[in-house]
């Protein structure tokens, strides 16, 4: 009988160079800057309204004319209050990025200034 003795099988070790290190690194970082940003760009829709939202009936509803403004119309509609105030609560209940209007367009009186027709 012949016997075969084991051969010594060389010890391969993995060796990562400093650019191997760096490539695994920037593997493992990219799904998490993916799933970041993903979440970043989903979750802004949810923050584009601080408000709930105004419930139903607690607004009426103002056509600009020609000439108004924010400040002519707080005036008309809420003679007694702060226009300041009203011009705010215009703005925020109809979501407009500044105090521009334009004729023609119809904007919600929330329901604390709405004139008493």
């Amino acid at each position: 009988m012949v016997t075969i003795a084991p051969t010594a099988q060389p010890v391969t070790r993995l060796r990562l160079t400093l650019r191997g290190r760096r490539v695994l690194a920037a593997l493992v970082a990219l799904p998490v800057a993916a799933a970041i940003a993903a979440a970043a760009i989903s979750g802004g829709a949810a923050m584009a309204s601080r408000d709930a939202g105004a419930p139903a009936g607690s607004f009426t509803t103002v056509t600009v004319s020609a000439g108004d403004s924010l400040w002519g119309i707080a005036q008309r509609v809420a003679p007694h209050a702060d226009p300041r105030d009203v011009v705010d609560a215009i703005v925020r209940l109809n979501a407009l990025e500044g105090v521009g209007v334009t004729p023609g367009e119809v904007l919600s009186i929330p329901a604390d200034y709405a004139p008493a027709d």
